[in-house]
């Protein structure tokens, strides 16, 4: 039984869409450490609902109580209800997804939320790679304390006091922490009050040393994108409008969401002196000369999670590349004489130990109190990518059914493949990999497909109008770029790095333009 932070608002919008009545201040992240498996997989949609009334004031704690007890009582009838389909509904459907797949919670507090322990192994799997990355790279991890983004202030307090002479430098610091920040409306996962992240700082010699750090950060970025979360980002500089406050670039991954809007997932900022001359933070050079240091700063957070979640996931749920997967496999035995069942059970717990033995994060789902059918759709809802079924028949032929995730259907079921060990492994790591491979492909060609390439403005407005992304040429002003902004709702998402060659014309002011700008929408 979940014990931690049991208490459930009836309406996530209710929560996280509130008034600023609200005067809590929210608390440290919680999290579940321990699963229900009693849980029903398809939750009263009503709990995460954006259909609920955005408006509607907060709850008084005599109405929090009545609408749980209400919440409480409808929940027989609420528990089968299907997730609301993206087409239909895409913030509505993402909520389901996130509901019923277990990722997150409510939060006793406004715009806060519990991250349950499936989500959090998606973030864990996040964290494992980058220290793996961090460590590569010299970095150290460390924590600040810290209530609000970004630590500038105080790392730069801490490194003045760290940093004297050349010799003390370069010094990279990285942390993981939990930060509070305010935000008038609020997504799980993309934007919430409170979230988890991961922030590094570096202090440099040279402009060279610093550029070189950025550079190397918002790569790595790009990589664990591409090659851990099959997420194809555009990779590029952030305008001046777009900068971080303080930093002299910003470089950006930039990923198309399945509503075609873009989310910033991440960001390497080149601080040049700007914060070290308003900290007077300097080192002694080798020529005996004090000098401020040059820094950077980069993040990502738990937002690539609402990334992963709104790139693969479908009307079945939550479709998670093989890579981040918790779970990458799930053997359902299937059974239905009394007779069958220990000879299933026995073959169904070979395979997963064969395959736990191989490094294959494998779930056997050998409870009875629920039907194969029940079960395929609930490890469906929780993105597993891949399903093995173990009945009587395969029992005796020696041999297993198996499902992939990322292909529904018959289409991506495949009978008979052999229970031999070295078979069996073989033919599962293939599969996976190939869907690792298949969603990234998967992705790229929706985001390619929805790109277009402008040399208007009009062009431009008729793209976005559309839900597209823009590309054009672009030199023109700040107060143009604002206008674009408020006469379209969309932003410079980034000059990509891969620019084209050849003469281009901005698209705004008819004038020479030396690179292509992305424009898209966000969140």
């Amino acid at each position: 039984m979940v014990v931690v932070a049991s208490l459930r608002l009836p309406s996530l919008t209710s929560l996280f869409f509130a008034s600023s009545r609200s005067t809590h201040r929210a608390p440290a992240a919680l999290f579940r450490r321990r699963h229900s498996s009693r849980r029903q997989p398809f939750l009263a949609a009503a709990k995460f609902s954006a259909q609920s009334a955005a408006s509607s004031p907060p709850e008084t704690t005599e109405e929090l109580a009545v609408n749980l007890k209400k919440s409480s009582n409808s929940s027989k009838t609420n528990q089968d209800r299907v997730i609301t389909p993206r087409s239909q509904d895409f913030n509505a459907w993402y909520l389901d997804v996130i509901a019923n797949a277990e990722l997150a919670d409510y939060g006793p507090v406004r715009g806060t939320m519990v991250i349950r322990p499936y989500g959090y192994a998606i973030w864990e799997a996040i964290q494992d790679y980058l220290n793996v990355k961090f460590k590569e790279t010299g970095h150290s991890n460390m924590y600040f304390p810290q209530v609000r983004p970004t630590s500038e202030t105080i790392v730069n307090h801490m490194f003045t006091q760290w940093i004297h002479s050349y010799r003390d430098l370069p010094l990279l610091i990285n942390q993981w922490a939990n930060v509070t920040r305010w935000e008038m409306r609020t997504k799980p996962f993309v934007r919430t009050l409170e979230f988890l992240w991961q922030e590094g700082h570096t202090a440099h010699a040279t402009p060279e040393e610093a550029e070189e750090e950025a550079m190397k950060m918002i790569d790595v970025y790009t990589k664990f994108a591409y090659e851990e979360a099959a997420i194809p980002v555009v990779v590029g500089r952030k305008s001046r409008e777009e900068t971080f406050a303080g930093a002299v670039r910003t470089y950006t991954i930039e990923a198309m969401m399945g509503d075609r809007k873009a989310l910033q997932a991440g960001t390497s900022h080149n601080l040049g002196q700007n914060f070290s001359r308003a900290f007077d933070t300097q080192f002694m050079d080798e020529n005996g000369q004090r000098q401020h240091i040059w820094q950077t700063s980069w993040a990502v957070s738990t937002r690539f999670v609402g990334g992963i979640i709104m790139t693969h996931g479908d009307d079945a749920g939550l479709m998670l590349p093989p890579k981040l997967a918790p779970v990458q496999v799930v053997i359902v035995p299937i059974w239905k004489k009394d007779d069958e069942k220990a000879g299933v059970l026995n073959a169904a717990s070979s395979a997963k130990e064969v395959l736990h033995s191989a490094g294959v994060k494998v779930k056997l789902d050998d409870s009875d109190t629920r039907t194969p059918g029940w079960k395929f759709n609930f490890w469906e809802m929780k993105g597993v990518p891949i399903r093995i079924e173990i009945g009587p028949r395969d029992v005796a032929s020696g041999s297993v059914v198996i499902s992939r995730r990322d292909v529904p259907g018959k289409q991506g079921k495949v009978f008979g493949i052999s229970m031999e060990p070295s078979t069996l492994v073989g033919y599962v790591k293939d599969k996976l990999d190939e869907i690792q491979a298949s969603l990234l492909a998967k992705a790229t060609s929706f985001r390619d497909s929805n790109i277009v390439d402008v040399s208007s403005y009009d062009e431009l407005k008729e793209a976005i109008s559309q839900g597209k992304w823009a590309r054009g040429p672009w030199s023109a002003s700040d107060e143009d770029e604002a206008r674009v902004k408020e006469e379209t709702g969309a932003t410079i998402r980034c000059f990509p790095f891969e620019q084209p060659a050849g003469t281009k014309t901005c698209l705004m002011t008819g004038q020479p333009a030396e690179e292509i700008a992305i424009f898209a929408k966000s969140y």
